[in-house]
């Protein structure tokens, strides 16, 4: 029998107890032994829980107990919870975690750790929920070259640019309605931002160069100033908004970006809606793999937790390995990158497009929008686009073609 301990009773780690009763004979199954929990870390005591005698407040009452093969981490935030990971790995404990600020910070070096000390550590839940991503990039496309991941990694973003474009509601209304459906914090920055999709991207281009892509190398963009002008614009080019993560290799090495691009309707990418994600995996000889699923939630994120924990069991003994090391990656600057991009003027401002972008730009209209002058540029690296468009008094926007 396999011992198991949970540091933090939250959302994720309540859903990752929920896994462990519900599914006690399937996961039993699927790890060749029985799974037992031994320990719930909180601060807080569970009166009337049905793990209220397990629930323990000191984390070396964990640590210390030879019995503990594994610690599934759903704290959240850099610390205690590193610290408590870290503790964990020195002595032979395996960990698995949901965390994914932690994971962009310290994940290669906590890969290192594991290895050194003949554990693992695993953190599928930290990028796509329960969607099986890492696994199978650390599994079934290990043999392959992948040179390009491609994806919608969050969730509220994503349903908030779906709202809007097929309700014709502003982005202000929208994040309010998510808000009080719980799709949105309080605080919303970090998804809207881009701050999220950012530390996912991060992750994935690590394990993607195999060393350590740092998040805060990563230029990005959120969706705060995207609006329903800009998907007047859109229906009309054929194309939806979404906000993508990307690392992609090129000449120089890897790029990563996390931006609002306008994709055309064919690519699956651009009929994602909702709450959910999608991920676009390269590889030199499979070709195209899309990956698609709830990338957040309770239970979704659960269970991708438990599965880290049946592997780890399955592999006892055994330091699995992932695709990350500690060595920083470098990554190619934004400014080399070429694209075209959509741009917003206003109206008294095309003849001063013309001369600035040149004659081959591309005019859009769109019966619903006045007193602007919109149009796709051609393709132009990030840097020139840059400096043509401080030349302008007034930009009403801007969007990335993908």
């Amino acid at each position: 029998m396999a011992k198991v301990a949970v540091l933090g009773y939250g959302t994720v780690g309540s859903g990752v107890v929920d896994v462990l009763d519900n599914n006690a004979l399937e996961i039993e199954k699927s790890a060749g032994e029985k799974l037992e929990l031994k320990y719930i870390l909180d601060l807080r005591d569970f009166p009337g829980d049905k793990h209220e005698t397990q629930v323990v407040h000191d984390i070396n009452i964990i640590l210390d107990d030879p019995e503990i093969e594994v610690i599934c981490e759903t704290m959240g935030g850099l610390e205690p919870a590193f610290s408590f990971e870290k503790s964990a790995l020195e002595r032979g404990k395996s960990v698995c975690t949901s965390n994914k600020e932690l994971v962009a910070v310290h994940g290669p070096e906590l890969v290192e750790l594991a290895k050194k000390n003949g554990a693992s550590y695993l953190f599928e839940a930290s990028v796509g929920g329960g969607i099986p991503l890492l696994r199978t990039i650390n599994d079934s496309l290990k043999h392959e070259k992948i040179d390009s991941i491609t994806g919608i990694l969050n969730g509220t973003t994503n349903y908030i640019l779906t709202k809007m474009d097929k309700e014709g509601i502003g982005f202000a209304t929208v994040l309010k309605a998510a808000q009080d459906k719980g799709y949105a914090e309080k605080n919303p920055e970090a998804d809207v931002e881009g701050y999220d999709a950012c530390r996912k991207i991060a992750i994935l281009s690590s394990l993607m160069s195999g060393k350590h892509v740092n998040y805060e190398d990563i230029y990005t963009e959120g969706i705060s100033r995207i609006s329903i002008e800009d998907f007047a614009y859109a229906r009309k080019l054929g194309m939806s908004i979404k906000l993508l993560g990307m690392c992609r290799k090129n000449e120089n090495g890897f790029f990563s970006i996390v931006a609002p691009f306008l994709i055309p309707d064919e690519n699956p990418l651009a009929n994602v809606n909702g709450v959910f994600n999608a991920i676009n995996v390269h590889g030199n000889m499979v070709g195209d793999v899309m990956f698609y699923g709830r990338g957040a939630g309770k239970n979704a994120t659960a269970s991708a937790v438990v599965a880290d924990v049946i592997d780890i069991i399955k592999h006892k003994g055994k330091h699995i390995n992932v695709n990350m090391n500690a060595e920083k990656a470098v990554l190619s600057p934004k400014d080399n990158a070429v694209r075209k991009f959509f741009v917003r003027v206003p109206s008294e401002n095309k003849e001063q497009a013309y001369d600035v972008f040149g004659q081959g730009i591309v005019e859009v209209t769109s019966e619903n929008v006045y007193n602007e002058f919109a149009f796709i540029t051609d393709d132009i690296s990030e840097k020139d686009f840059d400096e043509k468009l401080w030349r302008f008094d007034s930009v009403k926007g801007y969007i990335r073609l993908y």
